[in-house]
């Protein structure tokens, strides 16, 4: 049946001619808690919900720790609508504070900045006492008690669920590596056995009436592309977003595994997309948040995940340790991709090569989402090649389009605009309703839609194409987006190039102008001089880089390249001859 379009995306859907009818069934977002949602897909008492460390911790014992986390955060003085710090790593406990907090009405804060940043979020929360792992320096607990009002802090062990015999020497390493000589202690600290003691003793109220459009998970972002921001979630809008991808890395034939190393909670995909997700779909759930960054190739050999949620920042670790035998067998892995940031066709061609060298049958496909839209914006459920900024098409709930930037004027397909989105899981906010005014519009029609700032373009078959952070004009014609513009040099295969990327900074001599500096890692025995003439040939006058700069390898900073922290080095002129 050939399909008419309007040449509007937001009203033709056109991504929907992928989904099975069969999916689309009774596909509504549940009026649940988060704690509901999770119960009601719960395979039985006695089932491994989570593996941490050589425990298999069961949903039985899931629920009798958040029931004793939320007398214990009453017993400590947090009530319906309070802020609770929260500077956990993904550990269990993690997951039955945020539960236990629902519970009572309450809201976790997360951040995970310099201190001065935590300090100042906890500060404007109001909150006396905070929770965090015991590696915390009485240094920063004091600064949380002089600077943020903070009374004490609840301390917990980041073995306090774990077999000790089962963490490896490497998980060990990096765990006394976050210890300092003076780790905090005294009369305002508490273990977290000590806390849920109080709670066993707490006579009064637990649970507040049932709101899931209160505010329930708190996270700011990572502050990698502009200043950071505080995201609000309920868990609507948080159901909103995971209820659309259960389905997701799913067996008929036995349970999967989903495996979650070092990335922290303080990031909503981590806990919509990465922590609940599993939950809610029955999948083993193996946390394994102490482990260093470029130790993750260990932990993805010894536990064989089915599933592993990838970022850059990890593929490229496995790919570059060299501790990955040739003929270790990947197939475990159901499927393959990169989150966080967008990938470049060199790095989509290097990252697949390595997965087939290995027998794993995913194709390395890469993401698109942000914490402002709960997570995942979309899914790579498209016939269409991976490549060139594609990023799959619009989950079946989520209505995404292109428009003039700014503005309520919806474009037409195959035309550069800004993405935007609307759908059950958008955030309700920022903490401050300027800022929020400003990312969510109300369009005449009344539709509420979530202004990304992304630039990108949509295809007729649905397919969404993300290719940089918001307009980036050259003085003299022409606008530079990064993705395209890396995209040029991975086609071309300039000899001596491992990698590349862009760094886009304001131009000091034009107003609202901008001008593009290249950063590349070469290949040994390979000078920028080597490649410079070829990378100009490759790319229009007007991406031609002002300078290009070898880096020993591509830096991060919260996962991501660290163009924010080049943009600086630039500007202060570190670069310079």
């Amino acid at each position: 049946m050939t399909r008419t379009l309007t040449g509007k995306p937001s009203i033709d859907r056109p991504w929907m001619q992928y989904y099975p009818p069969q999916l689309m069934e009774g596909l509504s977002i549940p009026e649940d808690t988060v704690y509901e949602y999770l119960l009601k897909r719960c395979p039985g008492d006695d089932v491994a919900a989570i593996h941490y460390y050589g425990r298999e911790i069961t949903w039985k014992e899931v629920k009798e720790q958040v029931d004793k986390v939320a007398r214990s955060l009453r017993a400590i003085g947090f009530g319906e609508g309070d802020e609770i710090p929260m500077f956990l790593r993904a550990v269990p406990e993690f997951i039955y504070v945020l539960l236990a907090a629902e519970k009572i009405g309450a809201s976790l804060l997360c951040r995970d900045n310099t201190i001065q940043e935590n300090v100042d979020a906890v500060k404007k929360s109001g909150a006396k006492m905070i929770i965090a792992q015991d590696f915390l320096s009485h240094e920063d607990l004091n600064k949380y008690r002089n600077e943020a009002g903070v009374r004490g802090a609840v301390l917990l062990s980041p073995i306090q669920s774990a077999n000790r015999s089962e963490v490896p020497d490497y998980c060990w390493n990096y765990l006394e590596s976050l210890y300092t000589d003076y780790p905090a202690y005294g009369p305002c600290t508490i273990s977290w056995n000590e806390f849920l003691k109080l709670g066993e003793a707490y006579q009064g109220t637990v649970e507040a009436e049932k709101n899931i459009d209160r505010p329930l998970f708190r996270a700011y972002t990572s502050g990698s592309t502009g200043p950071s921001k505080q995201v609000i979630h309920s868990a609507h809008t948080m159901i909103g977003n995971m209820h659309q991808m259960n389905f997701y890395g799913a067996s008929s034939d036995f349970r999967p595994t989903w495996l979650v190393t070092q990335l922290t909670p303080s990031l909503v995909a981590v806990v919509v997309a990465m922590l609940l997700l599993p939950l809610a779909s029955d999948k083993l759930l193996i946390l394994s948040p102490f482990v260093a960054p470029e130790d993750v190739d260990l932990e993805m050999m010894r536990y064989r995940p089915n599933c592993w949620p990838l970022i850059p920042m990890f593929i490229e670790t496995v790919m570059k340790n060299g501790r990955v035998p040739d003929d270790y067998d990947m197939s475990h892995l159901f499927s393959a991709g990169a989150g966080c940031e967008a990938y470049n066709n060199n790095q989509l061609q290097r990252a697949q090569k390595f997965l087939n060298d290995h027998n794993c049958k995913a194709t390395f496909t890469t993401g698109y989402g942000c914490s402002e839209a709960g997570s995942n914006m979309s899914l790579p459920l498209t016939p269409h090649p991976i490549r060139n900024g594609n990023v799959g098409i619009p989950m079946p709930l989520t209505t995404i389009s292109i428009f003039k930037p700014g503005t309520e004027e919806e474009l037409t397909y195959n035309t550069m605009g800004e993405i935007c989105q609307c759908g059950p899981g958008t955030m309700l906010g920022y903490d401050d309703p300027e800022a929020t005014a400003k990312a969510i519009m109300i369009h005449s029609d009344g539709t509420r839609w979530l202004h990304t700032g992304d630039i990108g373009y949509m295809q007729e078959a649905g397919t969404i194409y993300a290719l940089t952070r918001g307009d980036a004009p050259r003085y003299g014609g022409g606008s530079l987006a990064t993705l395209p513009m890396e995209n040029l040099l991975a086609d071309a295969e300039i000899p001596g190039i491992d990698d590349e990327f862009f760094v886009i900074i304001p131009d000091p001599e034009h107003h609202r102008c901008f001008v593009p500096y290249l950063f590349v890692v070469l290949d040994k025995g390979y000078t920028v001089d080597d490649i410079r003439e070829k990378v100009y040939d490759c790319l229009e006058e007007y991406m031609h880089p002002i300078d290009i700069i070898a880096l020993p390898e591509r830096p991060f900073f919260h996962f991501k390249t660290n163009r924010i922290g080049l943009s600086k080095d630039i500007m202060m002129g570190k670069f310079e001859n």
